[in-house]
This record gives C-alpha cells, sequence and structure tokens, in this order.
C-alpha cells in the first residue's frame, strides 16, 4: 500500500507545469527536517477558518493550557477563532496528506502605535505530529514574513513550561526572559532583502503547489473509493 500511494503522488506530481514541479523538487532538496515526508508551510486565510478551529478542538487540555496560557474550553477556542484578523495578522499552516491542519501559527501584529512594528508569534503542533521540527519550521516561516513586512521585534510570551516553544526561539537566536510561571522571548529580526522576498515568495508557491497535489490526491482516492464501494482504499497517513 504504501508504494501504490507514493505511486498515485508520483503520477498526479507530473500533471503539475514544469514549473511546479520544479519548485517541489527544490523544497525536497531543501527541506531540514529529518524525514521523508514533505510539507510546506502554507499561509491561511478566512476560508481556511474550518480547519484552523479543527486543529485546535483537538488539542488535549495540557496543550490547550499551554498554547493560550489558560485552560481553553471549545466555545472559548470557537470565539479566538472566529475573531481572527486575516487582513491585520498573518496565519500559517502545515497539511499532512489528508489534509489535516497538524500545525499552525499565528502571527499577531500589535495593534497601538508604539507597537506597530512588533509581532507576537504562538503555535500548536498535533501531538502525533511533535518531534519533527514542524513548529521550528512555522517560527521560520513568520520570522521570514515579519522581517519582510518591517517588523523590528519577533516576540513569544509563554508559560515557562512550555519548554518546546522556548526553545524554538532560543534555537533562532532570541533573548528568553524568565518571570516565574512566564516567560517572555524576544528576536530582532534584520532588515529584509532582495533575497529575503525571493525566499518567502518561492516558500509561498511552493506550499500552494503542494497542497494542489494534496488535494488532487484526496480527489482521486474519494473517486477510487465511490467505485470500488468502500472508502477504506485511502492509505493511513503516518
Amino acid at each position: 500500500m504504501h508504494a501504490l500511494k507514493n505511486g498515485i503522488y508520483g503520477f498526479l506530481a507530473k500533471l503539475l507545469a514544469p514549473w511546479q514541479h520544479l519548485l517541489l523538487t527544490l523544497g525536497h532538496k531543501t527541506d531540514g527536517l529529518g524525514h521523508d515526508s514533505f510539507v510546506p508551510v502554507r499561509e491561511l486565510h478566512a476560508h481556511d477558518r474550518s480547519d484552523i478551529l479543527g486543529h485546535l478542538l483537538a488539542l488535549e487540555s495540557a496543550d490547550r493550557y499551554l498554547r493560550f496560557g489558560y485552560c481553553a474550553q471549545d466555545a472559548q477556542i470557537e470565539g479566538y477563532v472566529q475573531h481572527l484578523d486575516f487582513a491585520r495578522d498573518r496565519v500559517y499552516g502545515i497539511y499532512n496528506r489528508k489534509l489535516q491542519l497538524i500545525a499552525m501559527a499565528h502571527l499577531a501584529y500589535g495593534q497601538e502605535q508604539e507597537s506597530k512594528r512588533c509581532a507576537e508569534f504562538g503555535g500548536s503542533v498535533l501531538a502525533h505530529w511533535r518531534g519533527r521540527g514542524l513548529g521550528a519550521q512555522l517560527f521560520a516561516r513568520a520570522q521570514l514574513h515579519a522581517r519582510n513586512d518591517g517588523i523590528d521585534l519577533l516576540f513569544i510570551h509563554a508559560l515557562s513550561e512550555n519548554t518546546a516553544m522556548l526553545h524554538i526561539a532560543q534555537r533562532a537566536g532570541a533573548r528568553v526572559e524568565r518571570l516565574g510561571s512566564e516567560s517572555d522571548a524576544y528576536l530582532a529580526l534584520p532588515t529584509a532583502t532582495v533575497q529575503s522576498h525571493l525566499s518567502e515568495a518561492v516558500d509561498a508557491q511552493i506550499a500552494d503547489t503542494d497542497y494542489q497535489l494534496k488535494a488532487q490526491a484526496q480527489h482521486f482516492w474519494a473517486l477510487l473509493g465511490r467505485v470500488s464501494g468502500s472508502h477504506r482504499v485511502q492509505p493511513a497517513d503516518k
């Protein structure tokens, strides 16, 4: 079944335009996760609210506590997702082959005049997908966009026990200040360059192309399931 799955994805990839296939190839070569799967970071928009809500509701109580700083209930999470401002902020996500949002991040811009050049990062990864560098990949994508958008300072406000998030910030060069049960991480961003803008444009196109390929694969498996009379033909995503 694994060989069949890879064969189907390989066939669908050939249906993409040559430049799209080249981008995916480059993405595989530059992937630093050290894993077989390649899951680029895709920018999310208002029409992706249902995916974002599904991801956050799938977090266990302890994970919700680390993500929001309190034990967020379903209604509170629904309110948070409903009030996401996609025009002002940026939201990023990583999808698996079943188009399940397995990791997401919110890059929130300061609303006050004195904090216009600052942005806050918050993210989450589903339990089954941790330990694969997805959080660091989300942070790098948000960091790149913030830099290109003229942000001087990227910061994380997290519970001190959220060691995974703080470790990601420290590895990126952030200064971490611990204040009892809470911690703040500050990362000064360099000035944008032509190369940084180009890198973001390529990353965005790779992610969109990858998502398109996964959507085509999902459509294929749905058709195959209807033909065979069973939906069990779709392989499990690991």
